[in-house]
């Protein structure tokens, strides 16, 4: 345990942008669980005689075209983007995972249906795959996550599949099954856990994906419904008043977004070497 923390603190302080995406990821972690109880105003109390606002000492992200605080609206979004990404990156991992594992290490016919189901969702632009899907379910939260957790289903699988595909001839396997192992329990107890580190990187960088879609889908009005504070909801309702100057209400949250995604992507290199065991040197 001490050689890993060891081996953490040094990835970490060996690259300024990786200790920078890090302190990142603790922030919008620190804001998502206690957001609600710091933000300054009610996200969803309105105020007529405040609204458009520029930035200010009362309202340091300003207001927008109800009067609600805009600082308000970005920290308490913070949870359901936060969340909305990582379940459904962890419901894309587990089942993508999975499959791929199994496709790769046992072939035959669930290899062929795991690469069929994989080539059509990657027959179709992703983003469309994810309207579409919502279109035909209805607008929901819950939605927005199966929506998103389908559209990264094959990169999940194709990297487990490969990875255990190149695997499952190597001599520690033969040696695990020739020790009375069974197929399940060398898959996963001895494959599967050679394949996470290149997986656990894609993990890293499908949350940024994941968030970029979930605001995407805010934006076009099949996400999260107002008056919900959610970053693509605020960029959507901001773009009406770019023209007009009030430039505060959609640059706040594009930027809170954009942080949000270049953290995720940045912290990409870092996991990896934190859990590559050939790394630790």
């Amino acid at each position: 345990m001490r050689q890993l923390l060891r081996h953490g603190r040094y990835v970490l302080t060996e690259n300024r942008l990786t200790l920078g995406a890090f302190a990142l990821l603790l922030v919008f972690v620190g804001l998502a669980l206690v957001g609600p109880w710091i933000a300054p105003y009610d996200p969803l109390a309105t105020a007529a005689a405040h609204k458009l606002e520029p930035p200010s000492r009362a309202h340091w992200f300003g207001t927008d075209h109800v009067g609600r605080d805009i600082l308000s609206r970005v920290i308490v979004a913070t949870r359901l983007d936060l969340a909305i990404a990582l379940s459904a990156v962890a419901l894309s991992f587990v089942l993508g995972s999975v499959a791929g594992a199994c496709a790769g290490f046992f072939g035959g016919w669930t290899e062929r249906v795991v690469s069929r189901l994989v080539d059509t969702i990657m027959a179709f632009p992703l983003f469309v795959l994810a309207m579409g899907i919502i279109a035909a379910v209805g607008t929901s939260v819950v939605n927005i996550i199966y929506a998103t957790a389908i559209i990264n289903f094959p990169f999940y699988a194709r990297l487990a599949r490969a990875e255990v595909n190149v695997r499952r001839e190597a001599g520690f396997v033969e040696a695990a099954r020739l020790s009375g192992n069974s197929s399940a329990r060398i898959l996963a107890a001895h494959l599967f856990p050679n394949c996470l580190p290149p997986m656990t990187v894609q993990a890293s960088l499908n949350m940024g994906w994941a968030i970029l879609n979930s605001a995407g889908l805010s934006f076009i009005g099949l996400g999260v419904r107002p008056p919900t504070p959610e970053w693509g909801i605020m960029v959507a309702d901001g773009s009406a008043f770019m023209v007009s100057g009030e430039w505060w209400i959609a640059f706040f949250p594009g930027l809170a977004l954009m942080l949000a995604v270049f953290c995720f992507n940045l912290l990409g290199d870092a996991v990896r070497d934190l859990i590559d065991p050939r790394r630790r040197t």
